[in-house]
Parts: C-alpha cells; structure tokens; sequence
C-alpha cells in the first residue's frame, strides 16, 4: 500500500500474494473486500502499460495525461472553423459579441443618505488610485479587475448561503452575480496577457484585494443595498478610466497592440483585433455591470428582495 501511495509499480501477482498470505480479510463484512479489490485494480493497472485503458493513456495538447477512473473526459471541442477549441478556462458557449450599444454617460444621481455614502466613498478611493497609477491605464486596468471580481462572487456567495438556510429560491440572482465575478475576472486574464505586473504592484494586488474583500463581506452583511450601490459607482468609474484609456490609444500615447487571443475568443472578436477593440468591448461590459448593481440596489431601496425582481442572466 505504501507502494501504491507514492506511486511506485507492483504487480497484479503481489497483490495476489497479500490476498493469500491474509485469507481473513474476506471475512466479516465486505468493506476490506472492496478496499482490496481496489487496491488490486490499481496495482494492475501500474504494472504493465498494456493493462491500461485507452483513456488513460491519452494525452491531452498540455502534456497532461487525463484519468478516466471516474469516467470524466474532455469531449472534443473546436471553433466555429473546425480548430481545436484552446481553452479551459472557459468554452465556445460561454463565448458573446458585447452590445456596444449601451449608453455609456449613465448617472445615478445620489440622492438618499446611503446614496451619498456609497458616491463620496467611491471618490476618495480614486484618489490614491489616480495618484499611484497616474496615465499608467494598463497597470490601472489591471489592478481594477482585481477589486472588480470580488463583490459579485461576495454577493453570490451570501446569496447562496441565504438560499440554503431560508430554503428560498435567490430568483437567479446568485447566477446573475457569479456571471458578473466570472466576467470581471476574464477582463483580469486579458489584461494581464497586456500588462506585466511588476513584483510591487503584485503585492498591492494582494494587500488591496485581502483588505476590500473583507471589508465587503461586512459591508453585504450589514447593507446589501449599500453594497451594490458602491458597485455601480465603482463601474461608472471604471467606465470613465477605459474611456481615458481609449483617448490615450487613439493619441498615440499608448501602442495599439494586437488584442490577445483570449480576448479574441473571448468576445468573439475578428481576428486582426487590435487592444483599442478589446478596452472598447471591456468598457462596454463595465456599462452593464454598473446597470445591474444599480438596479439590484434599487429593487433593495424599495422594501424588496431581490428574488422578487427577474435577475438580469446573460446581460452583456
């Protein structure tokens, strides 16, 4: 067994030899039978490559040879021309043209107590932001995504715990919120492909990301009607930064550079996509992040849950 643990090759014959230097392990009940049997199943599959099944000695493009003991195999996925689908992070299904169509000077104007706590909350944290990152909107960006991610899987996550303990159904807004974390984080994976962080910045990801997520956790916890209003702010500023960031392409200030694949698969984009369509589809998903969390607040400031309202799936 020890053999087996680190796995090092025994044959089918030593196993064999344990069953009948030990005959009492068939007696009694039948939980070291099968814990034998195992055990047999797996030492005969170590010793010999031709008792191997063919899944098993498969390889994947990665190198990575996948396991089918639990009958879980990747089916062959390709592109809409035949090529091989290159991703596993995501599939040709979670794929989307963005609507660039969105209104992008979208305001809430602050009017309730809260309102103004969540607005003037959202202004001072830009104000370390402008000064680290100055025009530097790539690092900007990248650091942006990084605090963008967090509060949709927050949200969906205590929705989802509520959903449990209360034995209500969320309305489909824990998905609506773990769509928006998903998507955020794919903008993360694209900018990174743009932007390489230094170790410095990757140390402020980590202090920056450790302090706002716990900080909005309490905040959910407390007022989840804050929260979200504190999110739309922050997606009107996000979208306000891609905007400059586009200024800054279209002057020449920062290289138009081929958009990266991901971003190309991604977003469905053609393919000689250069970075000014990525940051323009990327703000146009920021557009709708801010509608949602806007919205869901305001469901929230009426007296309301938010499984009384239709969660917004797949609003791009």
């Amino acid at each position: 067994m020890r053999g087996l643990i680190n796995g090092r090759k025994h044959s089918i014959g030593y196993a064999r030899t344990v069953v009948r230097c030990h005959p009492n392990v068939w007696d009694g009940d039948d939980m070291p039978l099968l814990g034998l049997r195992m055990m047999v199943m797996m030492s005969s599959y170590s010793s010999s490559s031709e008792s191997v099944p063919e899944k098993v000695k498969e390889k994947g493009e990665n190198g990575i040879v996948p396991s089918s003991y639990w009958g879980i195999s990747r089916p062959k996925i390709t592109r809409e021309d035949g090529s091989p689908w290159p991703w596993n992070c995501f599939m040709p299904w979670e794929t989307y043209r963005a609507d660039l169509s969105i209104d992008l000077k979208k305001h809430h104007v602050p009017t309730t107590f809260l309102d103004k706590v969540a607005y003037r909350t959202v202004k001072l944290l830009r104000i370390p932001t402008d000064l680290f990152f100055q025009r530097r909107y790539g690092c900007r960006a990248m650091m942006l995504e990084t605090v963008a991610a967090v509060p949709g899987m927050v949200g969906g996550m205590l929705l989802h715990l509520k959903s449990l303990r209360k034995f209500q159904h969320s309305g489909g807004w824990i998905k609506a919120l773990l769509e928006e974390a998903e998507n955020e984080r794919m903008h993360l994976m694209t900018m990174v492909e743009l932007v390489k962080p230094k170790w410095y910045e990757r140390m402020l990801v980590l202090t920056v990301q450790g302090v706002f997520f716990n900080a909005f956790f309490v905040l959910y916890l407390l007022s989840p009607k804050l929260a979200h209003r504190v999110v739309g702010y922050l997606e009107e500023e996000a979208i306000h930064s891609y905007t400059e960031y586009l200024k800054d392409i279209d002057s020449g200030s920062i290289e138009n550079v081929p958009a990266p694949a991901i971003a190309i698969d991604y977003w469905r984009l053609p393919k000689d996509a250069t970075l000014k369509d990525v940051i323009t589809v990327i703000r146009a998903d920021e557009a709708h992040h801010r509608d949602v969390n806007h919205f869901a607040s305001d469901i929230q400031f009426q007296g309301k849950e938010l499984r009384d309202a239709p969660a917004p799936l797949g609003y791009h």
